[in-house]
C-alpha cells in the first residue's frame, strides 16, 4: 500500500468549471471556477443569476453507488454529476463528505435512502471548504438529521455567515448560514464506530480547505483514500487586495505539503477532477479496483501549481497595470 510520505505519522462557488463540457483541462481550471461570472456584484444582473442553468451538471442526478469497501462498509458516492459529495456508513451512525448547493439537502438525504441507510442516522457532517457548491445543503441537512457539523477554524466565519471570505458584499455567492458544532486542525483525526478520518489544512483555495483521508478494505487489502478540497484559484483575487490576507503564501503551502502525496483513492469535490465518470464506467463493466489510482492525484497537482503561478502573474501584470495608470 503506498501511500502519502510521512502523513499517517502526524495526521465558488466558485468552484465549477470554466465551461459546462470541460474536463480536467491541462490549465488547471477544471470544475473549480466562476470565471464566467468574476466580478458579479459588479453586474446589474447579478441577483438574476440562475445557478442551475449556468451549471447543470450540479444539479443532474446520478444513481448513488459504492466506491470502494467491504460489504456495506466503505465509501458512497450521493453527489450529483458536478458536485461530489460522500457517504461514510458506520455500526453507530453515519458521516457526509460536503452537501452540494442549497437546496440539495433533500437529494443527498435521498441518496442516502437509495442505498438503504437511514438518513436520520447521519451523526457527523463534514465540509471541504466553505463555497456554496459544497456547503450549501449542510444546513437544511443539519435541520433533517440532527448531526453535528465538524469544520475548520479558517472556514468557521464563512460557514456560519453564509458569505464567500472576502466577498461579502457579493450576495450571489451566500450559502445558508450553519452553525459549526466543533473545528479540527490539521493532522487531527475524527473518529464513528470502525471509521477514522485525518483533516489535512490545505489552504489556498479557501482558508480553511481541509482535505479527509481514511483508510478502507476491500478483498482483503486495505487501501489509503483521499477526498481533497481544491487548489484552484477560481474565483478568487490574489492581488490588489487579496481575496484574505497571505493567500498567495497558504496556495504556496499546499502544493508543497501536497507534493509527495500519493493516495491509493483518489476522490474530489467536482467528480471530473479526478476522472471519477471514467472510473464508475470501468466499475460498471466488472473492474472491482477502478478507482484505484496511484497517479492520478500527483499528476493533477502539478498542473494546478503551474495554472496558480501563471493566474498569479496574470493577475500581478493586470494590477501594477492599473496601479501605474
Amino acid at each position: 500500500m503506498r501511500w502519502i510520505s510521512g502523513i499517517m505519522a502526524g495526521t465558488l462557488v466558485a468552484c465549477a468549471p470554466v465551461t459546462q463540457d470541460s474536463v480536467a483541462p491541462p490549465d488547471g481550471r477544471d470544475g473549480d471556477s466562476v470565471d464566467n461570472i468574476a466580478s458579479p456584484a459588479e453586474d446589474e444582473a447579478a441577483a438574476r443569476f440562475d445557478w442551475k442553468q449556468n451549471f447543470p451538471g450540479w444539479y443532474a442526478a446520478v444513481e448513488p453507488f459504492q466506491i470502494m469497501g467491504t460489504g456495506r462498509k466503505g465509501i458512497y458516492f450521493v453527489g450529483t454529476e458536478g458536485l461530489g459529495i460522500y457517504f461514510i456508513p458506520t455500526d453507530v451512525g453515519h458521516i457526509v463528505i460536503d452537501s452540494g448547493m442549497p437546496g440539495e439537502g433533500q437529494y443527498v438525504a435521498d441518496a442516502i435512502r437509495k442505498l438503504g441507510f437511514d438518513p436520520g442516522d447521519v451523526k457527523i457532517l463534514l465540509n471541504s471548504h466553505a463555497h456554496l457548491d459544497h456547503s450549501g445543503g449542510l444546513a437544511e441537512l443539519k435541520a433533517m438529521t440532527g448531526a453535528k457539523l465538524v469544520a475548520s477554524e479558517g472556514d468557521r466565519s464563512a460557514l456560519e455567515g453564509g458569505f464567500y471570505l472576502g466577498s461579502e458584499d457579493d450576495s450571489t455567492m451566500n450559502a445558508p448560514p450553519v452553525k459549526v458544532d466543533r473545528t479540527i486542525g490539521n493532522g487531527e483525526q475524527l473518529k464513528l464506530g470502525d471509521v477514522t478520518l485525518t483533516a489535512h489544512i490545505t489552504p489556498g483555495h479557501s482558508r480553511g480547505c481541509t482535505t479527509w483521508t481514511m483508510p478502507v478494505v476491500q478483498g482483503g487489502e486495505t487501501y489509503e483514500a483521499l477526498i481533497f478540497c481544491s487548489a484552484t484559484v477560481a474565483a478568487n483575487r490574489l492581488v490588489g487586495p487579496p481575496q484574505y490576507e497571505g493567500i498567495v503564501e497558504d496556495y504556496r503551502k499546499t502544493f508543497a505539503m501536497t507534493k509527495d502525496w500519493q493516495p491509493d483513492i483518489f476522490l474530489a469535490n467536482h467528480p471530473e477532477f479526478a476522472g471519477l465518470p471514467d472510473k464508475r464506467a470501468r466499475q460498471k463493466a466488472g473492474d472491482p479496483l477502478a478507482f484505484v489510482d496511484r497517479e492520478g492525484f500527483p499528476a493533477l497537482m502539478a498542473r494546478l501549481e503551474k495554472a496558480f503561478e501563471a493566474e498569479l502573474e496574470k493577475q500581478m501584470l493586470k494590477y501594477n497595470a492599473i496601479m501605474s495608470d
